[in-house]
């Protein structure tokens, strides 16, 4: 049975070099007889504001829905973004606004504090590039972004475990830099890694 592989990609660009990682992943994954389908956040029509927060009564799109059944079809969820101030791009936090609802990723259970986790047995690999060097965020800053997504975000809903890839400095890499990185993400996706 093929293993189903959901590419996220949180850059607003769809030219940018998170894209060109994004497609070399799903190369390798393609490569690995897997079944693949993509979300581009860009391309989806939703609010990204919660205007009442978790407890107001907020129209769904269908475009949020169609992102909710494609996580839950997945077995395997790869997040391709950058680093801007810190953390990730407000596009991909507003749809993680959105998607992330009660009853999509937990439902309140008599036996848990903190319910029953929905999005168990599924893994994730964070593709996240970064203008600093790689090592910068997480020596000086303390990767502030890295534990929010995987921490707070996709372990709290239960998904486990959860890989991330930090390359850069983009800004500054020339192009056989470049190519080297693509190159070992889409060995990534051929591993399902």
């Amino acid at each position: 049975m093929k293993r189903k592989i959901l590419i996220i990609l949180g850059h607003p660009d769809k030219t940018s070099f998170c894209a060109s990682l994004a497609r070399a992943y799903k190369q390798g994954a393609l490569n690995a007889d897997t079944e693949v389908r993509e979300i581009f956040i860009t391309d989806l029509k939703f609010n990204p504001n919660l205007f009442e927060g978790y407890e107001g009564d907020q129209e769904i799109e269908e475009d949020i829905l169609n992102a909710q059944e494609s996580i839950k079809w997945a077995e395997h969820i790869v997040l391709v973004y950058p680093v801007w101030w810190g953390t990730y791009p407000a596009l991909l936090k507003g749809f993680i606004d959105r998607v992330f609802l009660t009853d999509f990723w937990f439902k309140c259970s008599e036996n848990s504090l903190w319910g029953d986790k929905l999005l168990e047995g599924k893994s994730a690999h964070l593709i996240v590039t970064m203008d600093s060097p790689s090592d910068y965020s997480g020596l000086v800053n303390g990767s502030p972004g890295h534990k929010a997504m995987k921490k707070m975000t996709l372990e709290f809903c239960g998904i486990k475990p959860v890989r991330i890839s930090s390359i850069g400095s983009v800004q500054d890499a020339c192009e056989a830099q470049r190519q080297k990185w693509l190159g070992k993400i889409e060995r990534y996706g051929k591993r399902l890694k």
